[in-house]
């Protein structure tokens, strides 16, 4: 990597981290496992449209391995990676079809698929199928989180749009 695209990468890196770590000490809203409002999705919906595929995985993969580190929850890695891989497939599709004002569709339709990928590595760890059955509380708790975190990130993808990213 080009320096100034390694220091911007492990800049977001930190800064998804960070956000990360400070809302694991909020409490949920409810209480249900796996329920977060999910504020460092911004910064990976933000580097999706901005800095590419390749980046965001980077960022991403980062974030979900030192985040389970730095908290001391390494069994999250296993939910977080299975959530976060499934999203980040998702969104790269919709990177192509979505235009910038709907950014934040993108964001839900990502959620939605990140609880997926969750219930389904839960389900798969602890051979209990009735998990599924946290799957709509996950799903409407997520959409109305994401709803602001997606609007938040388009507003950062349409401002910051104008700094030249891809260098």
């Amino acid at each position: 990597m080009k320096t100034k695209r390694l220091t911007r990468v492990a800049m977001l890196t930190a800064i998804a981290l960070t956000i990360f770590m400070v809302e694991a000490q909020i409490p949920a809203p409810v209480p249900v496992p796996g329920v977060k409002l999910g504020l460092a999705n911004i910064v990976t919906v933000y580097a999706m449209f901005l800095l590419g595929p390749a980046d965001t995985f980077c960022i991403l993969l980062c974030r979900i391995f030192l985040g389970s580190l730095f908290s001391g929850q390494l069994m999250t890695l296993f939910y977080s990676l299975g959530g976060g891989l499934v999203c980040y497939t998702v969104m790269l599709v919709l990177r192509k079809l979505v235009t910038k004002r709907q950014i934040w569709v993108c964001s839900v339709i990502g959620a939605i698929a990140h609880n997926i990928g969750q219930i389904c590595v839960a389900i798969w760890i602890t051979k209990t199928p009735a998990l599924i059955c946290y799957l709509p509380i996950l799903m409407v708790s997520g959409i109305i989180s994401v709803f602001f975190t997606g609007l938040c990130a388009q507003f950062l993808v349409n401002r910051m749009g104008r700094i030249r990213c891809n260098e």
